[in-house]
């Protein structure tokens, strides 16, 4: 086997995690996610201020403490920190070997950035041969651009095992590993529903480990005597995570989600197998994000009684101010009837302005929201003092042909390397959805009491869609789920899906249900003004609604 492990699931991850993985056991590989939708934005907004620029910054700082550590051990390095700029990273690590006195081989891939007009940046999601390319030149650290997060374990697992495009199986099985581990501390406690239940409360959890087999099935676990816990149930809730339909679409394989099998190891020890796979889609996903101009947010604490009048006179002092155009208002009713103290007798009123004008957007409205404090509602107050705008993006996902990419990986030696694309591709695969409609059976005792006791959730966005897996705790609990939790249901809880199109999904194997929300987050994560702009706590929130529980003989 191979074993690969992950030590960053962000651009802004645990710092010290390269070093704790290095130091904790043995690996073969260890890799480090840094890139999601808003970060492609952040890179593009510091390669405007700086050419140059357009890498993740930190992780050169992380390396610097470890890369004599990974060399010394023949630990691999695989990596997308490249972000915008993968040949000026692979240029900087090198420069960082030579200032420790260090002789390093880095590779990296290109190919992935487009020019779209207007576009801040435009990058295709490119897969995992080109990173398998790097290894096979002999390459000690490997820099992407824009891949699959998956990728950076599977381009490993086809080096290791000199997989071709036929092996689809064996890539099925890699790419749920890399979806398994991409998020770091995520699959090993971390934002787990039950985080209660784990051996050290959650406080800090160990980064996870692959340990992939030559017929793509894995084991997932962590170092001996790190944090946090690996189950079938932590490993359920981040394969989950920011998922569709059960094919999961790649640009090196279909990967069947239904036909993956979970079975406990021994402590700290899942097994993944029997993932299938089936010839990738002839398109690739183009990643697009694009200045959508500036925002600024002001939130008023509206205390006591009478709180909608309090609410609509700001907002019509406001709108007078600086016109309606581009105002949200948000009413949360935090208050809480015959308080003793202010905090728990206030509702807060957030209100965000967009427009294409910064002037109109910065001082001009964060000052008329603070005039207010002595000519409005009695008791007005607010959270913070007037601020400037800040520019925020729009993302948008478009597709283009496989064959339209140079995908290319840059080996140690300069030799550049041309990854073709897959010569056996096929329509998208569409998945039925399906619709529970069985009701609890007539006579079946029930209790009221939140869903959380029976079910876990695991939440996530997908530029300005969102998705929400649910899981049930038991076989029992999972033949009520499938047939009481509907797409109406959904709606009856969470009253912000009434009027988007939900699709729902069936994944017996994980005793699941997942609902892909389209269009609950807008113009996605960095153009949003919704409290939760990632629909991070969306399964959470689903958790805590009271609902009529069933009574089950078996409930664990």
């Amino acid at each position: 086997m191979i074993r690969i492990g992950n030590a960053s699931g962000f651009y802004g991850d645990r710092f010290t995690a390269w070093r704790e993985m290095l130091d904790g056991g043995e690996l073969d590989v260890l890799t480090g996610d840094y890139l999601a939708e808003l970060t492609m934005l952040i890179l593009g907004r510091d390669r405007l201020r700086d050419p140059s620029l357009g890498y993740a910054r930190t992780f050169l700082r992380q390396l610097e403490g470890c890369l004599g550590t990974a060399l010394d051990h023949g630990v691999k390095l695989v990596t997308n920190a490249g972000g915008l700029n993968p040949a000026g990273l692979a240029a900087a690590i090198s420069a960082l070997a030579d200032r420790l006195g260090l002789t390093v081989r880095v590779g990296y891939v290109e190919g992935d950035a487009l020019a779209p007009p207007d576009a801040l940046t435009a990058n295709a999601y490119l897969g995992a041969f080109g990173i398998a390319a790097c290894l096979d030149g002999g390459a000690d650290v490997v820099v992407t651009g824009r891949v699959t997060d998956a990728s950076l374990v599977v381009g490993p697992a086809i080096a290791w095992y000199g997989w071709t495009r036929d092996d689809l199986d064996a890539l099925a099985g890699a790419t749920v590993a890399g979806h398994l581990v991409e998020c770091g501390a995520q699959v090993t406690g971390g934002n787990f529903s039950f985080f209660t239940e784990l051996p050290d409360g959650g406080r800090r959890p160990g980064f996870p480990i692959a340990e992939v087999h030559r017929d793509g099935s894995c084991v997932i676990t962590k170092h001996p005597g790190t944090g946090g816990a690996v189950t079938v149930e932590t490993v359920t809730a981040q394969l989950l995570y920011e998922v569709g339909g059960p094919a999961y679409l790649g640009p090196d394989v279909v990967t069947r989600l239904d036909t993956a099998t979970l079975h406990a190891e021994g402590d700290d020890r899942v097994r993944v197998s029997g993932v299938r796979g089936a010839p990738p889609p002839a398109t690739l996903k183009v990643g697009v994000n694009n200045l959508g101009g500036y925002r600024n947010s002001m939130t008023f604490i509206l205390c006591g009684l009478n709180i909608p009048a309090k609410a609509a006179l700001v907002r019509g002092q406001l709108e007078a101010a600086v016109g309606a155009d581009g105002l949200e208002f948000t009413l949360a009713r935090t208050d809480h009837p015959d308080s003793g103290d202010t905090e728990t007798a206030s509702a807060l009123l957030h209100v965000h302005l967009r427009d294409a004008d910064r002037a109109r957007a910065g001082r001009a409205f964060s000052a008329a929201a603070v005039e207010l404090a002595l000519a409005s509602y009695p008791g007005c107050t607010l959270t913070t003092p007037p601020g400037d705008a800040t520019p925020y993006g729009v993302f948008t996902a478009d597709l283009v042909p496989q064959d339209a990419v140079s995908h290319v990986a840059v080996l140690p030696d300069g030799t550049r390397v041309s990854i073709p694309p897959p010569p056996d591709t096929s329509a998208p695969e569409t998945d039925a959805q399906q619709d529970a409609s069985t009701p609890i059976p007539a006579g079946h005792r029930t209790r009221r009491g939140p869903l959380g006791e029976l079910v876990g959730a695991r939440s996530g966005d997908k530029a300005g869609d969102a998705n929400l897996g649910v899981w049930a705790r038991s076989d029992a609990a999972y033949d009520w789920l499938r047939g009481w939790l509907s797409v109406e249901r959904l709606a009856e809880l969470l009253p912000e899906t009434v009027t988007l199109t939900v699709e729902r999904y069936e994944l017996p194997n994980l005793r699941a249900v997942n609902f892909l929300i389209r269009g609950l987050l807008g113009a996605g994560v960095a153009g949003s003004t919704r409290f939760d702009p990632q629909a991070k706590a969306l399964g959470e929130l689903l958790r805590s609604r009271i609902v009529e529980l069933p009574i089950l003989e078996a409930t664990g």
